[in-house]
């Protein structure tokens, strides 16, 4: 059953209070750096970082009594669980989680921390889901969907709602999508408001099956990526009907892009995503020319991403950008080489971050050892301008 602008209004008033209204806020930074206008929908504010509360809460407050005294079970990458766990525990419903065994760490400790019995089953979400299921029947559990599911997609539906009557002026919404019950959900809200909206969904190249679908491709799917908790391999058929008719396009984007994402909004709006939630951005970095000059609305699904990841984002954004680079210098064995080229790269800018020695490895002559200087700097053109100063006093330098 396809839920309705009235069942996404109804699925509003009953959470309201218990979830927050997060901000729909305008970044200047990101519009000039996309050419579109880009208002941020932050549902990585959500106390579980994640809107995947909305729909969990309103399946949960739709169960009787005697459901709830039996438990529930879902499955889940991460944020759906933690979102059943959280609101559950508050509700005083036992509840099971089966979990990806690849899950992040973070994911599975916070779904912990709410007290849910965690399991963890399966390489991928299909194989979670059949165990889920096994459990659900053997134990009479009630099994709450992620997506597959009217009272999840309507409680997705209410993030639209919000992003459209606090600007109605929206001309396109950006929306990841993993078994597309968010995308279902807002389309349905955005579309009844605004029936001239445009809806674009966006996946990760390892993981484009809402694309292949749409577009009656073999469905093939797999690999690593760092917006684990858009994949999925098999799509709601609920959200499917949907988006063949509510949204416009499907986009796919690279992994590296969603990197790029992650560290703008970290960078520039002091926000944290996860790598889904950094999808809607990638869609405006990798695919500019649909919404240049356009008022779009992205919401940012989910803030839920491995501390050690992040780091490694932040990391190879830099060595993406030219700001962290390895120089290679060769230099004569003699008293006071290491401290001249320090000061050589300390004079041009550059912020000397690690030093490693080589006298054995790779080196032309043992008289002449190597030196890798891992340096920070402003950008790519000051990196080029550092390695000059250094090959105009004699250095012999290379850099990757």
């Amino acid at each position: 059953m396809t839920p309705s602008l009235q069942d996404i209004r109804a699925a509003a008033a009953r959470l309201k209070g218990a979830i927050e209204e997060t901000p729909l806020v305008h970044s200047r930074t990101l519009s000039r750096l996309t050419g579109a206008e880009v208002y941020l929908k932050l549902e990585n504010l959500q106390f579980t970082a994640s809107f995947k509360e909305r729909g969990a809460l309103n399946k949960l407050l739709s169960l009787t009594e005697a459901e709830r005294r039996r438990g529930v079970i879902a499955m889940s990458a991460g944020n759906h669980a933690q979102a059943v766990a959280y609101h559950a525990a508050r509700l005083g419903i036992p509840a099971t989680i089966v979990m990806p065994k690849g899950s992040p760490n973070t994911k599975i400790r916070n779904t912990q921390v709410h007290g849910a019995t965690v399991l963890l089953e399966g390489d991928n979400l299909f194989e979670s889901g059949k165990h889920a299921r096994a459990l659900a029947a053997k134990d009479n559990l009630v099994f709450v969907h992620p997506y597959e599911d009217p009272l999840i997609i309507a409680g997705q539906g209410t993030v639209g709602l919000e992003m459209v009557e606090a600007m109605p002026e929206l001309e396109v919404l950006v929306v990841p999508v993993g078994g597309g019950g968010l995308i279902a959900g807002i389309s349905v809200a955005a579309k009844e408001l605004n029936p001239k909206i445009e809806i674009y969904g966006v996946e990760s190249a390892n993981y484009p099956s809402m694309y292949q679908r749409l577009n009656n491709l073999p469905v093939e799917c797999g690999g690593d990526t760092i917006a684990e908790g858009i994949a999925v391999k098999d799509v709601g058929s609920i959200a499917l009907e949907i988006i063949r008719r509510l949204v416009k396009e499907v986009l796919v984007v690279k992994e590296e892009t969603i990197e790029r994402a992650v560290v703008a909004l970290i960078e520039i709006e002091k926000t944290v995503a996860e790598g889904a939630g950094g999808a809607g951005l990638a869609a405006l970095l990798e695919h500019p020319q649909r919404f240049a000059g356009r008022r779009v609305g992205i919401p940012v699904s989910g803030g839920n991403i491995d501390s050690r990841m992040l780091a490694s984002v932040l990391m190879r954004g830099l060595v993406r950008d030219g700001r962290l680079v390895r120089l290679r210098v060769t230099m004569p064995d003699i008293s006071g080489s290491l401290a001249k080229v320090a000061t050589l790269i300390a004079e041009a800018g550059g912020n000397i971050v690690e030093v490693q020695h080589q006298r054995i490895f790779g080196t032309s002559s043992v008289r002449s050892p190597e030196v890798e200087f891992l340096v920070e700097t402003r950008d790519r053109a000051h990196t080029d301008r550092l390695v000059a100063a250094l090959e105009g006093a004699g250095v012999k330098t290379a850099f990757f």
